[in-house]
C-alpha cells in the first residue's frame, strides 16, 4: 500500500490536498509503513513530504505522526532547536503544516547576486542567523496582544552555478515558492539573502495577484513598492543591485518609494532612471503611498540602517536610519491592509558583531507581526501551542 501511495504522489498532477487525504486516511495507522514516507521527494514537481505530529483524520482517537505533502516547491525544511522554552514566540512556529496559520516565513539563503556585484558575500547565511536570533528574542504572549500564527515554509534551494544563468534559475524558484505560499492563503514574509531576491519574491506576489485577485476586481489596480535602502537598486546588470529595475521592466510596476536612499551611493543616472519609473525618495509616512494605490509590496534592506545598529550587512551604511525609526515604519506598514508581502534582506552573519544585526532583523520581523495582528482576522486567539 505504501509504495502505491508514494508512486501516486510522484506521478499525479492532481491537487496536493488529495495526496494528503490519501496518505493520512490509508497509511497513518500502519506505524512502520508511514515512516517510509518521511522525506520522500516528489521528483516531477519538486515537492516534498514532511512529518507532522498529530492526527486530524475524522474520528481518529490517536495523536500520532503522519506524512504531509507540502505544496512549496524548491524548498528544504529549516532547522530549529527542539528544546525552545514555551515562553518564546519561536517555540510556536509551525514547521510541518500551516494549521491555523496566517503567515508563512520563507528563507532565501543565496548571495550570488551580491557576489556578482562584487559585494561582501555572506548573506546566504542570513536565514539561518535570523532563525537563531528569533529563538532568543520575542515572547509568545506579548503585552500588545495575540500574534498571527506563523508557518515556516523552509528555505528555497539555490541553483547550482555562479553566473547570471544560475541567478535567474534561483529567481524562478523563489517566484514559484512564493506563489505556492499565496495559494495556501498565507501572508508571505521572506528573509534573505541578496536584495536581488526581492525581485523574484515580488514577482511571485504580483503574478498571484494578477491571476487570482485582480481578475475578480472591477477597480483598476495600481501596485506600489515601498522599500528601505541606502541604494536605489536600479542597476541594469545582473546582481543584487537590480531588483527594482527588474520589477519595473518585468512586472510593469510604475510606482516606487524608497526610504533612506543616500545621494552619495547613487549615481545621477540611476536617480534619473528611478524618477522615470515613478520613483520617489520619501521621509514621511504621509508621502509613502500615492493616492489610488491598491497593493503595496514592502522590502527592508538592512543596509538602510546605520552601521552602529546593523553592521552585519553586505554594504555598511555610515549614516543610516536608526532602529527605532525603521521599527516605526515597519509597524505602520504591517497595519496597512494594502500591504501584501514583506521581506528582510542582506543580513550577512560573517560581518555581524555579536549577532546584533540578526537580532535587529528578528525584531523587525516581530514588529511586523505585531502590526499584522491589528488587522481583522490575523491575530491567533486560540492559543500558541
Amino acid at each position: 500500500m505504501i509504495d502505491a501511495v508514494t508512486q501516486s504522489l510522484k506521478e499525479s498532477r492532481t491537487p496536493r490536498r488529495i495526496h494528503r487525504v490519501a496518505a493520512t486516511s490509508e497509511v497513518h495507522h500502519t506505524s512502520v509503513a508511514w515512516r517510509k514516507l518521511h522525506d520522500v521527494s516528489c521528483v516531477a514537481e519538486n515537492y516534498r513530504i514532511r512529518e507532522f505530529t498529530g492526527c486530524f483524520c475524522p474520528n481518529c482517537p490517536l495523536a500520532i505522526s503522519y506524512p504531509l505533502l507540502m505544496t512549496i516547491p524548491h524548498t528544504q525544511p529549516a532547522t530549529w532547536p527542539t528544546d525552545l522554552p514555551p515562553a518564546r514566540f519561536a517555540a510556536h512556529i509551525q514547521q510541518a503544516m500551516p494549521t491555523a496559520c496566517k503567515v508563512a516565513l520563507l528563507g532565501l539563503p543565496d548571495d550570488l547576486g551580491v557576489r556578482l556585484n562584487n559585494g561582501r558575500p555572506g548573506a546566504a547565511e542570513g536565514p539561518r542567523a535570523f532563525r537563531e536570533a528569533l529563538t532568543r528574542y520575542g515572547v509568545a504572549h506579548p503585552a500588545s496582544g495575540h500574534l498571527p500564527r506563523v508557518f515556516d515554509a523552509g528555505d528555497v534551494i539555490p541553483a547550482n552555478g555562479s553566473d547570471a544563468v544560475a541567478l535567474n534559475e534561483t529567481h524562478n524558484r523563489v517566484t514559484e515558492a512564493t506563489r505556492a505560499i499565496l495559494k495556501l492563503g498565507l501572508f508571505p514574509i521572506a528573509i534573505g539573502g541578496g536584495h536581488d531576491l526581492t525581485f523574484a519574491f515580488a514577482r511571485g506576489v504580483l503574478e498571484h495577484l494578477r491571476s487570482h485577485v485582480m481578475p475578480a476586481s472591477t477597480t483598476p489596480t495600481a501596485p506600489h513598492v515601498l522599500y528601505f535602502d541606502a541604494h536605489l537598486d536600479v542597476r541594469d546588470t545582473a546582481g543584487s543591485g537590480m531588483p527594482f529595475r527588474r520589477i519595473a521592466e518585468t512586472c510593469g510596476v510604475r510606482s516606487f518609494a524608497v526610504v533612506g536612499a543616500k545621494p552619495s551611493v547613487n549615481s545621477a543616472e540611476h536617480a534619473a532612471y528611478f524618477a522615470s519609473i515613478g520613483g520617489r525618495v520619501v521621509t514621511q509616512q504621509s508621502h509613502a503611498l500615492p493616492a489610488g494605490t491598491t497593493d503595496v509590496l514592502v522590502s527592508l534592506d538592512l543596509d538602510a540602517l546605520d552601521a552602529s545598529h546593523a553592521p552585519g550587512v553586505s554594504a555598511m551604511n555610515p549614516a543610516g536610519l536608526s532602529s527605532l525609526a525603521v521599527e516605526q515604519w515597519i509597524a505602520w506598514c504591517a497595519a496597512n491592509p494594502l500591504v501584501r508581502c514583506f521581506d528582510i534582506m542582506e543580513l550577512s552573519p560573517p560581518h555581524d558583531d555579536s549577532n546584533r544585526t540578526a537580532r535587529v532583523a528578528a525584531h523587525m520581523f516581530y514588529t511586523f507581526l505585531q502590526g499584522l495582528a491589528t488587522r481583522p482576522g490575523f491575530a491567533h486567539t486560540g492559543g500558541v501551542a
